[in-house]
């Protein structure tokens, strides 16, 4: 049987299965699973029964609750919904066990496993308890309201363990109950699917098959590109249309846009890493980043902005002139006309045009920001979970169809474990890479089930490296390249969160995501660094995560006022990077990484200016992912017309505790992270960097990486256009060489 090409419309679901190993004792559940139904319970009156998962508050406070979402939830049934949403615990879901089950099977590192599997077997020892409760008794058999007092108490905890076991497990749970919530979405009026857009088909694509078999396959190519993202689609595209015979790998898998937006479950464990799980060794930031065809093109919100001039200054500065020069112009220009970026066609939604209008009350600095939309109207604001209209113009949509046009093939499901060199006398000359092929099941699907297992070695004469910040510098560890600087110089663009309740109804999710910036922060020390304020996709799934846990009550009342609510983004152009290393145990990607004090300022201005916005457009209440800081609460007697307007005393109190209280430490805040730079960085020597001026590895021949690792520091943008700019210019040279090498035999 031969190695074949075969185009099929892929499914979905199931779901890879979920391990039957025991991840946790039954002991161990019933505690992890009691501290779920503290983070979000079910809440009742005094005259309800009561259980270990119902908090309950006083009749007043409830009978209040109710109005208050009553008055949200349209039509007959708001009553009976109201009542459903607040009487619902975490784990009376029933899908929420096998959920967790998967999440610590699969996408925890072995670590996490063992350092929660610690805490929670001390939980239930006399000693161990007394020491993390104050009590002998164990958490789970406390009265409710005392285990939940237990919990909070935890965040500000002296032993840094502590801390991290509380923000671990608020972040998971509050995702669990987003993602499988019965009573969530229809409480807020949010649907699963766009309302705007009509589902259209994509490109139809083709991937090479293997048959079953003991001894590895091997098949041949000019050129592999490992990764199908922003970087590796433009690669593919030049080097194809350049004449090589060009092969792309994925470990991910393609879905079609009628397949798009998925929903919250199937989205992230399709098309994120690890399900989306990622975060930082001190557990308080979420590191997203794309793992399907097209990777992170796939599931980003449009954001099209080039490079700016003070960081191409500061990157020619530090010997790399091709920064500031027309060709890397040419490039970033040649790349936006391709996916047809544009502002022309921007259609606001309410949160957006609040940002630019409020900017411009306040005199700062602010824009659209372009949309990769081929200069069409692009409404929808789920693209995190998969654009189904197929109007954004990511790597899917433009330069991965180029390619295929052009006659590169395709393998998805295909990880590499390394890459291959051959031995000469100018060195280590890459020559291929040897991977692991795993085939879609039975029904075309995911789920592992019957899959085929095929090691596969794809001999080239060039390998081109496109995985991404925290893949890329692994897969060279692996591969055996010497470079201290491998993983070093890793920048996330730390990200915290602000959001606006207003009186009227917003409905955040419907419309583009992110169409305006606030240029105003960008360079706070005069060497560039600073934030930009934009707007975010404001999909429950996407967003409610990151809210703030106090109480269970607080919370889902905060999550109701979703529809009413607009929501910032402060994005860190960082100073002090941290690095991605391979985990001990499986080699997964671990990141080490703690914002800095000098980043931490910057976003506690940025806060500000968010709150400053908000409150000049008329909001009613500010929160932030900075859990130390209450929200601001607007006084009745505020009016939104105010003369004094910012100046306002109660919101200036609330201005000047927020920069008293500035984070002390970096786990204060709840940080997000989709921008992934640096890590395999570009420089004129070995001693400061991992690749050379043209994207090749320091001290080998034909091995290069194309992606946003390369770049000398963080972009102070959205990195897409930047990323694809280099890859541009990188990949049109490499042609030019393997051309002038051919020339020579």
């Amino acid at each position: 049987m031969a190695v074949q090409l075969v185009s099929f419309t892929p499914a979905v679901a199931p779901l890879p299965p979920v391990s039957t190993e025991q991840v946790f004792s039954d002991l161990q559940w019933k505690t992890l699973l009691s501290l779920a139904d503290t983070v979000i319970p079910s809440v009742r009156g005094p005259r309800s029964r009561k259980s270990r998962s119902t908090k309950v508050i006083p009749q007043a406070d409830l009978d209040a609750a109710l109005e208050t979402l009553r008055a949200g939830i349209p039509g007959p049934e708001a009553d009976t919904l109201a009542t459903q949403y607040l009487d619902e615990n975490l784990t009376s879901i029933p899908e929420v066990r096998q959920a967790l089950q998967r999440l610590f099977s699969q996408n925890v590192h072995q670590e996490g496993r063992n350092g929660l599997s610690i805490v929670l077997t001390a939980l239930n020892t006399r000693a161990g308890s007394l020491l993390l409760t104050g009590s002998m008794t164990p958490i789970q058999d406390q009265p409710f309201a005392v285990r939940e007092q237990i919990f909070q108490s935890w965040a500000d905890s002296r032993l840094p363990p502590l801390r991290a076991f509380y923000r671990g497990l608020t972040g998971m749970f509050k995702k669990m109950w987003v993602t499988f919530s019965p009573t969530l979405y229809p409480t807020i009026g949010a649907p699963l699917v766009p309302v705007y857009g009509t589902p259209k088909d994509g490109f139809q694509y083709e991937f090479l098959q293997f048959p079953p078999g003991e001894k590895p396959e091997i098949i041949e190519t000019d050129v592999i590109i490992i990764g199908s993202g922003c970087g590796g689609s433009v690669a593919a595209k030049n080097l194809a249309e350049a004449g090589k015979k060009v092969m792309v790998v994925e470990k991910g898998y393609s879905f079609s846009p009628r397949q798009f937006p998925m929903n919250p479950n199937e989205g992230f464990n399709n098309l994120f890493d690890s399900a989306g799980a990622v975060t930082n060794d001190e557990g308080s930031m979420g590191v997203l980043y794309g793992s399907t065809w097209g990777g992170g093109g796939t599931v980003n919100w449009s954001a099209s902005l080039q490079t700016q001039g003070y960081v191409r200054r500061e990157w020619a500065n530090r010997g790399l002139p091709f920064f500031t020069s027309l060709e890397f112009q040419t490039s970033l220009d040649r790349i936006c006309d391709r996916m047809g970026v544009s502002t022309e066609a921007t259609i606001h939604n309410k949160a957006n045009r609040m940002i630019l209008e409020g900017a411009r009350k306040l005199g700062y600095a602010a824009k659209p920001v372009p949309q990769n939309t081929g200069g069409e109207t692009h409404y929808c604001g789920h693209c995190t979970l998969g654009c189904h209209s197929g109007g954004k113009k990511g790597p899917i949509e433009t330069f991965l169809a180029d390619a295929a046009n052009a006659g590169a093939t395709f393998i998805e499901g295909f990880k590499v474990e390394k890459v291959l060199f051959s031995k000469t006398k100018a060195g280590s000359v890459a020559s291929g890479v040897l991977g692991t092929w795993v085939s879609r099941d039975a029904h075309f699907g995911v789920s592992g089930v019957g899959a085929v297992k095929r090691k596969v070695i794809i001999r080239a004469k060039t390998v081109v490296v496109s995985g991404g910040s925290l893949h890329s510098p692994l897969l060279l560890l692996r591969s055996g390249i010497k470079n201290a600087n491998i993983g070093k110089n890793l920048y996330l663009h730390p990200v915290a969160v602000a959001t606006a309740v207003f009186d009227e109804t917003i409905r955040p999710w419907e419309g583009a995501c992110l169409t305006t910036v606030v240029n105003e922060f960008e360079d706070m020390d005069g060497h560039g660094h600073g934030v930009k304020i934009e707007g975010v996709s404001m999909i429950p799934a996407a967003i409610l995560p990151i809210f703030t846990w106090r109480d269970g009550l607080d919370y889902k009342l905060q999550a109701a006022k979703l529809p009413r609510s607009a929501g910032f983004i402060t994005l860190v152009k960082d100073r002090d990077p941290g690095r991605v290393y391979p985990d001990s145990n499986d080699g997964r990607a671990r990141i080490d990484y703690s914002v800095s004090a000098f980043d931490r300022n910057h976003m506690v201005e940025a806060l500000i200016a968010s709150a400053k916005i908000s409150y000049i457009s008329g909001a009613k209440e500010i929160h932030t992912s900075y859990r130390d800081m209450p929200p601001f609460i607007r006084p009745a007697d505020d009016l939104p017309n105010a003369p004094e307007g910012v100046n306002s005393p109660a919101f200036t109190a609330w201005v000047d505790e927020l920069r008293r209280k500035a984070p002390k430490t970096s786990d204060k805040v709840m940080w997000a992270s989709a921008h992934q730079m640096g890590s395999c960085r570009m420089g004129t020597n070995p001693q400061h960097s991992v690749v050379d001026p043209t994207g090749q590895v320091w001290g080998t021949k034909g091995l290069y990486v194309v992606d946003a690792s390369i770049f000398p520091s963080a972009s102070g943008v959205n990195p897409m256009v930047t990323n694809m700019g280099i890859a541009d210019y990188i990949s049109r040279n490499i042609a030019k060489t393997m051309d002038l090498q051919a020339s020579r035999l």
